[in-house]
C-alpha cells in the first residue's frame, strides 16, 4: 500500500507541474454522459487576448449580420481535427491578419459539457493588421483598441476576458498553461479533491481499485462541467455532501487531441478541488449552530474511496499554497 500511496502522490506533484495522465477509463461516467463530438455534441470557442507595446488590445470588426459593424475580441469555433492551438492561429490570423503564438490559457468559460470557451494570451509573430480594403467573409478589418475610446461592442462578455488578460500580461499569476496533446473521450475531470483542518493537515480524496488513483467524473450535458466533482462527493459521501461546499478551484492542466471526430474530441481537465464544511450549521430542529473546527474529514460511506492525508512535506505547502491563494487557472461557469 506504501508505494500505491507513493505513486498518487507522485501523479499529483505532476499534474500541479502542468503534466497531464492518460486516460485509461472514468470512475463515473452515468449512460447519459455520451462521448464528445464536435458539432454534434460539444461546441468548443476559441478567443485570443493580444496586446501591443502600449498595453492596446486587438478587436476584430464584425462582418455577420446580426452583429455588423460591432467589434469583438478575435474568436470561433474549434474545427473539426484541430487542436485548441491550431483553432486560435487561425481565427487570428483570418479575423486580424496576424500570425500568432499563444502564451498561456487565461480562462475557462463554461455552460455545461456542449459550450465550452477557451480564452488564450498571445502574441504576434508575423503579418499585418488587416484592412478594410482586406474585408471578407470572417471580419471587416482589425484594430488596436485603448479600452478607453468608445466602441460598439458585439458583447460586454469580453470585458471580463480582456481585464484577465490585462492582469496576466502586466504580472502572470498563475503558471503558464497550454493544452496537453492527450487523447480523451470525454468532457470530464480528473480530481485532486482535498479536505484541509485549522492545523494544516491535508487529505486526497481517493478510488481504492482498481490500483488506488484519484477519480475522475464525466460531465453531464444538464449541469456544469465542474458538477462533476459533486457526483463524486455525493458517491463517497452522501450524508456530509449536504453540509459541505464542494469549490473547483481550477485546473492544473487540461488534455485535449480532437484528432478523430467522436473519439478523441473530448477534454479532461485536471482541477482542484476542496470540500468545504459549510460555515453555518443547523441542530435537528433546523436552528443556526455555531460551527466548531473540524479536525478530520467527513467519514467515506462508499466502501469504493478512502480518504489518504498527504505527510509529504513538500506537497502538503504546494497544496495549501495552491489552496488559499487560487495560483490556478480558473474555471467558471456562466450558467
Amino acid at each position: 500500500m506504501e508505494k500505491e500511496w507513493r505513486e498518487v502522490e507522485e501523479q499529483v506533484e505532476r499534474l500541479m507541474s502542468g503534466q497531464g495522465s492518460e486516460i485509461t477509463g472514468c470512475d463515473l461516467c452515468p449512460e447519459q454522459c455520451k462521448p464528445a463530438t464536435l458539432k454534434k455534441t460539444v461546441t468548443y470557442i476559441v478567443c485570443a487576448v493580444i496586446f501591443n507595446e502600449k498595453e492596446e488590445v486587438l478587436m476584430v470588426q464584425e462582418v455577420r449580420q446580426d452583429c455588423y459593424k460591432q467589434w469583438y475580441l478575435p474568436a470561433g469555433r474549434v474545427e473539426v481535427g484541430e487542436s485548441l492551438e491550431e483553432a486560435v492561429r487561425r481565427e487570428v490570423k483570418e479575423e486580424a491578419g496576424f500570425d500568432c503564438e499563444p502564451i498561456t490559457l487565461l480562462l475557462i468559460q463554461e455552460q455545461g459539457p456542449q459550450w465550452i470557451r477557451f480564452n488564450f494570451l498571445a502574441k504576434i509573430t508575423g503579418g499585418s493588421l488587416k484592412t478594410l480594403l482586406e474585408a471578407d467573409q470572417e471580419s471587416l478589418q482589425a484594430g488596436w483598441w485603448d479600452r478607453k475610446a468608445v466602441l460598439p461592442l458585439r458583447g460586454r462578455d469580453i470585458i471580463r476576458i480582456i481585464d484577465c488578460g490585462l492582469k496576466y500580461y502586466q504580472e502572470p499569476w498563475h503558471p503558464v498553461t497550454l493544452p496537453l496533446d492527450l487523447s480523451c473521450r470525454h468532457v470530464m475531470q480528473k480530481l485532486v479533491l482535498v479536505f484541509t483542518n485549522a492545523a494544516d493537515k491535508i487529505w486526497l480524496l481517493l478510488i481504492k481499485a482498481p490500483g488506488l488513483h484519484l477519480p475522475s467524473a464525466a460531465a453531464v450535458k444538464t449541469h456544469a462541467v465542474t458538477w462533476a466533482a459533486n457526483m463524486v462527493v455525493q458517491e463517497a459521501l452522501p450524508t456530509a455532501y449536504y453540509d459541505h461546499d464542494v469549490n473547483t478551484l481550477g485546473v492544473f492542466s487540461l488534455q485535449h487531441s480532437g484528432r478523430q471526430q467522436g473519439r478523441t474530441d473530448g477534454v479532461c481537465f485536471n482541477t482542484l478541488v476542496a470540500l468545504v464544511p459549510d460555515r453555518v450549521q443547523r441542530n435537528q430542529d433546523g436552528e443556526k449552530v455555531e460551527s466548531t473546527g473540524v479536525l478530520q474529514p467527513p467519514p467515506v460511506e462508499n466502501p469504493r474511496y478512502l480518504w489518504h492525508e498527504v505527510h509529504k512535506q513538500t506537497l502538503k505547502e504546494k497544496l495549501l499554497e495552491k489552496i488559499r491563494n487560487t495560483s490556478i487557472l480558473p474555471l467558471h461557469s456562466m450558467y
